[in-house]
């Protein structure tokens, strides 16, 4: 993974870093790695992950066909 460093700016080239990494797993993938995982162990936690993604597109559709939407939710107050 590259990371591009402009104008010396080493925080905002280390923020878009940890943002690359979440979206690719990085971090998820690290922590299971910490510790063993027993295989029953694994295979519950992927069945519960793959019902939970099921049931999420199942809601994302029947969002967008009911053309009903959740309100957006706003920042923080004052910021712009």
């Amino acid at each position: 993974m590259q990371v591009l460093v402009r104008d010396n700016n080493v925080d905002q080239a280390l923020r878009f870093l940890k943002k690359k990494m979440q979206r690719e797993g990085v971090f998820r993938e690290m922590r299971l790695r910490e510790h063993f995982e027993k295989p029953s162990v694994k295979r519950a936690r992927e069945k519960a992950e793959g019902i939970r993604r099921v049931r999420k597109l199942a809601r994302k559709k029947l969002d967008r066909e009911s053309g009903i939407t959740a309100p957006k939710k706003t920042g923080a107050p004052g910021r712009k």
